[in-house]
């Protein structure tokens, strides 16, 4: 697949190559694994522009770590460097100092593994990185996959790193008006709305699974299915071997409690009840250290406590959680066909949130809404897919999300409204109107 978007994000990394030809900068790209850090900054900086270093650190032992970078100074600069080195900080060193007299950039991707083989190299980096950056001209890029790991080593006032970097990119998964356009670019505009948003229902937007349906012409759901649920796919570990390395030996606990989720217990007594124990500082971890869930109110709720649910965020893992986690047992014994047929049954119900999700990510980009979100009273009696408010021209909307645009209740919808204003009485004066939004609208 061509690479696709990402125009603001490049026009920032180049920005930043350019005050690095008078001053050493420091940039630290984050975001989960397979969302496309390392092609964006291949795409952005690697373009003849300045002198281009690629590292790439693995979990070897350092001197072979070393070795494969060697190699790569070797080509970027027509010479290897005199004699054998086993130290990354020497390496680094020998960077720094050629950046005084020649501007260059140098990215090291998944820096955060010298967490597990060498962690002391951060002291080094830190100390080199003081001693020569008032003389370098360097763009330095470091990227990481691991959430927990780069925020401890970056942004952690008690490591080594921390309040070095002069930059930070957090790269988020393809916004909807990308993921259109890559969908229309290889379906030429032929398939239907349903087809794009189950995509986004099993995809979320992330580039190399979203790379994967493409390449394999899987643009309908039965071959988006068959790609997901087949003996040879790669979707089936994916959610396994992507957050093992964050939740450590943990992770069981934290999958029970994804799986919970992706399956509908979204409050804490729900989720409490499901595992029997105290689940309360592995939602706090999912939430500020891990940003893989949000804790969700009513849209103008006061109280902070009250009426909460929990929602993962990311599509693919809440697709992954609700199908692939909860169904292990039907996958080791290879019965995919059975999987799919399942699949298809539930997945129009299950879509529901994903649509909903959809169209904020959709109105965040096009239209002048300022605020938005569910409401639902603590009886659950009522409850309104989406709230929108543009606190600028003081007007409310209220939306009815539904996959088929027949079954939108308007009536329905005003009614709760009501009970929405009986709750939140003085934004009464605001102008408001009730809508309905369907795969029609996509």
């Amino acid at each position: 697949m061509k690479f696709f978007g990402r125009e603001i994000e490049i026009k920032e990394l180049r920005a930043i190559r350019e005050l690095s030809k008078t001053s050493a900068h420091m940039t630290v790209v984050t975001g989960r694994r397979r969302v496309g850090k390392t092609e964006l900054v291949r795409q952005a900086l690697d373009d003849g522009k300045m002198p281009f270093l690629y590292f790439l650190v693995t979990r070897a032992p350092q001197a072979a770590v070393c070795e494969n970078i060697q190699g790569e100074i070797a080509r970027a600069f027509g010479r290897p460097m005199p004699g054998r080195i086993d130290r990354f900080a020497d390496i680094f060193r020998f960077v720094m100092e050629k950046a005084t007299t020649t501007p260059l950039t140098l990215v090291v991707d998944e820096f955060q593994e010298f967490d597990r083989t060498a962690p002391e190299i951060y002291s080094e980096v830190a100390g080199i990185w003081d001693e020569l950056h008032g003389k370098a001209r360097i763009n330095l890029v470091f990227c990481g996959s691991v959430n927990r790991l780069m925020n401890k080593v970056f942004f952690s006032y008690a490591e080594p790193l921390y309040g070095r970097n002069t930059g930070r990119l957090d790269l988020k998964p393809f916004p909807v008006s990308t993921l259109k356009e890559i969908f229309a670019a290889h379906t030429h505009g032929k398939r239907a709305n349903s087809d794009f948003i189950d995509l986004w229902t099993m995809t979320g937007g992330v580039a190399r699974y979203v790379e994967l349906f493409m390449d394999c012409g899987a643009f309908s759901r039965a071959d988006m299915l068959k790609t997901v649920f087949g003996p040879v796919t790669t979707f089936v570990d994916e959610g396994r071997t992507v957050l093992v390395e964050e939740f450590g030996r943990d992770y069981g606990t934290y999958f029970a409690i994804l799986s919970g989720i992706a399956c509908g217990k979204t409050t804490f007594a729900e989720l409490k009840n499901l595992l029997g124990t105290d689940i309360g500082g592995y939602l706090t971890k999912l939430e500020r250290d891990y940003s893989i869930i949000s804790q969700t109110q009513p849209i103008f709720e006061r109280s902070r406590t009250k009426n909460c649910h929990y929602r993962i965020d990311d599509c693919f893992f809440r697709f992954w959680f609700r199908f692939v986690y909860r169904n292990q047992s039907m996958i080791e014994l290879g019965r995919f066909r059975e999987l799919q047929t399942l699949v298809a049954r539930d997945i129009d119900t299950f879509s529901g949130y994903a649509l909903e999700r959809y169209f904020r990510w959709k109105f965040t980009e096009d239209t002048t809404y300022t605020r938005m979100g569910g409401w639902w009273d603590r009886k659950g009696e009522n409850e309104i897919d989406l709230v929108c408010e543009d606190e600028i021209n003081g007007r409310l909307d209220f939306y009815e999300v539904k996959r088929d645009a027949a079954r939108i209740d308007l009536a329905a919808l005003k009614a709760k409204t009501a009970a929405f204003f009986e709750k939140n009485p003085d934004l009464r004066s605001n102008e408001s109107e009730c809508k309905g939004l369907s795969l029609a609208d996509v």
